[in-house]
């Protein structure tokens, strides 16, 4: 009986020390998988960040060229990555692309349309349609200020000058007019 005690005690003990093996194993299995996760991760952590540094740096050069043409600040969608923080992976900024109350203003704004929609290193597509929509706001602008005839001096050309100048007011429904740049 001893003897049986013994060997099933040794029995135990094997088993144990088999369990305990395996369990060594799935722990390094785990562990193995958990660093391949935890590269994984890092990898899409590091992506996130360079996304976002670069949306960022995008809409801010928008910004900075829109001037008071910006209707606020950029705005931006964001991800959650696995380390839980938000990381922008686009973004957009309003500004204001209604004509100036005068050819001379329209050209201006159009100009600085243009500069803001061409300020990033790197103008999406949407950018590029609202610099071009702009360059044809101010050649249109350009033809009607060329098609305008001169003022003579005087009264007579003052009051000829205050009369295209109402003419040139345009609704306040249109002068609210804006337009999203995207990255």
């Amino acid at each position: 009986m001893i003897a049986s005690t013994s060997a099933a005690a040794s029995t135990i003990h094997v088993a144990a020390s088999r369990a305990t093996d395996d369990a060594s194993t799935d722990r390094s299995g785990r562990n193995l998988e958990q660093a391949t996760q935890n590269a994984d991760d890092k990898a899409q952590i590091d992506q996130l960040k360079a996304t976002d540094r670069q949306v960022r740096s995008h809409e801010a050069a928008h910004l900075a060229a829109a001037g008071n043409l910006a209707l606020g600040a950029a705005s931006f969608s964001t991800v959650r990555g696995p380390d839980g923080r938000m990381y922008a992976v686009g973004g957009e900024v309003s500004i204001d692309v209604s004509p100036g109350r005068t050819p001379q203003e329209t050209i201006a704004k159009g100009e600085q349309i243009q500069r803001a929609a061409r300020a990033p290193v790197d103008p999406s597509a949407q950018d590029m349609r609202i610099a071009a929509q702009a360059a044809q706001m101010v050649a249109q602008a350009r033809a009607e200020l060329a098609a305008q005839p001169t003022a003579p001096g005087g009264a007579e050309g003052g009051s000829s000058q205050l009369q295209n100048a109402l003419a040139g007011i345009e609704d306040s429904a249109s002068a609210g007019a804006q337009v999203n740049l995207f990255a």
